[in-house]
């Protein structure tokens, strides 16, 4: 009896210059939800239950009372620059900038709040990088959501940019209920993710 050989993987193989924006959109067979950071692929691991209901709750929360000039949008690329296109959990878009359906991104001028659900893979990414790349390009909102230590119920950390120092400032941590007046009216019972 002969063994079968092991399937092989090709992994692409990045340019002497890292990838761009243009090789994120265009590169065949990308595994979904592939970012650009730094002109490096990052590659995400599945999703676990958390991170999609939570997801799930903010998106309807958030159409519920989003202005008719802006549009919410899940897990899609925001082109920053050439060698940067992350993909937010949420986005809510300029209404205009939603082309088509086909579109695969959207530009960060176009981008007025991103959204990450923290993930154990995505730790240093969702409170470091990602933040930071989103305030120095502009966007004005930025959410950070995580589980409260004590067990299944979300923490989210609402933070709003500094124009003159290009940072994020904490505006708020919400444990039950999220409810903003900024950057439009939000009021999101955090504790529906139990029926979920």
């Amino acid at each position: 009896m002969t063994a079968e050989p092991l399937p092989t993987t090709s992994w692409p193989v990045p340019p002497p210059d890292g990838y761009t924006v243009d090789d994120l959109l265009t590169l065949p067979d990308l595994p979904p939800h592939t970012e650009l950071i730094d002109g490096s692929l990052v590659f995400v691991s599945p999703q676990r239950d958390f991170h999609s209901v939570m997801i799930d709750l903010l998106v309807s929360g958030l159409r519920r009372t989003v202005p008719a000039e802006f549009r919410v949008r899940r897990e899609m690329t925001v082109v920053i620059d050439k060698r940067n296109g992350p993909e937010p959990d949420i986005s809510v878009v300029r209404a205009d900038a939603v082309r088509s359906g086909e579109q695969t991104y959207y530009q960060v001028s176009d981008v007025m709040l991103a959204v990450e659900v923290v993930s154990p893979e995505s730790e240093a990414r969702d409170h470091d990088t990602k933040p930071h790349k989103y305030a120095n390009a502009g966007i004005p909102y930025f959410w950070r959501v995580e589980r409260a230590h004590a067990g299944e119920r979300p923490v989210v950390h609402v933070f709003q940019l500094d124009p003159e120092t290009r940072a994020y400032r904490p505006t708020g941590v919400h444990h039950d209920r999220l409810k903003l007046s900024v950057p439009f009216t939000v009021d999101i019972d955090l504790a529906d993710i139990d029926n979920l």
